[in-house]
């Protein structure tokens, strides 16, 4: 089901409405490899209070949200969003992508 993202060049995490951790790709397992395997893991425990209120809140209106960080010298976008079956709510997944340095922005009409 998710052979599509398994080897792409940013991080896919997903989970599902209760936080625990169904899939993620190569690259997500590479950026979490210190904590070992994630998966069936409730990604909710990982995180502050402030995030775990961000994820209950995309998780019942379905929901996204989107930032970007700088750790170690490296820029990334993070994309969170909620993903649906048959119109309900399933999870979350989360896209982590690196940023290069300078990154051109286009205004298109």
């Amino acid at each position: 089901m998710y052979e599509w993202a398994k080897e792409m060049n940013c991080a896919v995490t997903v989970c599902d409405t209760k936080g625990i951790i169904l899939y993620m790709n190569d690259k997500a397992c590479q950026t979490f490899a210190k904590y070992g395997n994630l998966i069936g893991k409730n990604l909710l425990t990982c995180h502050n209070a402030q995030s775990q209120e961000k994820i209950h809140e995309m998780l019942q209106t379905g929901g996204s949200n989107a930032y970007t960080i700088e750790k170690n010298g490296i820029k990334k976008m993070i994309y969170q969003t909620a993903w649906f079956n048959e119109g309900i709510v399933g999870g979350l997944v989360e896209i982590s992508m690196e940023l290069p340095g300078e990154m051109p922005h286009y205004i298109r009409k």
